[in-house]
């Protein structure tokens, strides 16, 4: 895979994806930052259905702290290890008002002190909720960079740091969004859909999926 190969790639992928961003809802950096961190091993479909109810209710770490985590519990117990999410959130709410004044903070070391909050879920408020060029590896994007070779790596960070190094400047503030819905919708886990993808030319995945499968 080299560097044109490469910004190909993103070309094409942006002109498939106009509007590259995340699909759970939100309005507010606290907003995204619990939405995210409810996102871990649930779909942002399950999420955006809890979070509308919550939201509606407390928006705020004051407001979700007033709830309680038994309160905030009743919100998302739909959600998958919804018990540690709400003890995780609680803790979270109480950490940004004593250290941050209640606002979510801008920087990687401040995101990654707080609790249930990774060095994934600090890239993904970095790059969303205030435009710096990071780039969260989820699963998604994990497949879609070995599986087409445009950044191989056997672990996450190293997909990460792969992907900080060969993805084109021009790119690299929408390259999480774009790498994600690819994988979600047509570079598929059990299935890619490569006849249907607008980079199947320039992917280097041997197994590419035919069309009368």
């Amino acid at each position: 895979m080299n560097a044109s190969k490469r910004r190909q790639i993103f070309e094409r992928l942006a002109a498939a994806i106009p509007e590259p961003t995340t699909e759970l809802h939100y309005d507010t950096p606290f907003e995204l930052l619990i939405a995210v961190v409810l996102s871990a091993q649930a779909t942002d479909k399950g999420v955006n259905k809890a979070t509308a109810k919550l939201f509606a209710a407390a928006n705020t770490p004051q407001a979700i702290l007033a709830l309680g985590e038994e309160g905030l519990r009743e919100y998302i117990k739909t959600i998958g290890l919804f018990n540690s999410k709400a003890k995780n959130i609680i803790a979270l709410c109480e950490r940004l008002l004593e250290r941050h004044g209640g606002e979510v903070p801008h920087d990687r070391a401040a995101l990654e002190a707080l609790p249930g909050v990774g060095r994934k879920t600090a890239n993904v408020i970095l790059n969303t909720a205030f435009g710096q060029p990071t780039i969260a590896v989820d699963t998604h994007i994990f497949r879609v960079a070995n599986r087409t070779r445009l950044a191989p790596g056997k672990t996450v960070l190293a997909v990460e740091k792969a992907l900080e190094k060969h993805t084109p400047r021009a790119f690299r503030k929408d390259a999480h969004h774009l790498l994600i819905l690819h994988g979600r919708y047509t570079c598929t886990a059990r299935k890619p859909k490569c006849p249907q993808c607008p980079i199947a030319d320039l992917c280097e995945y041997p197994e590419k999926t035919a069309a009368t499968e």
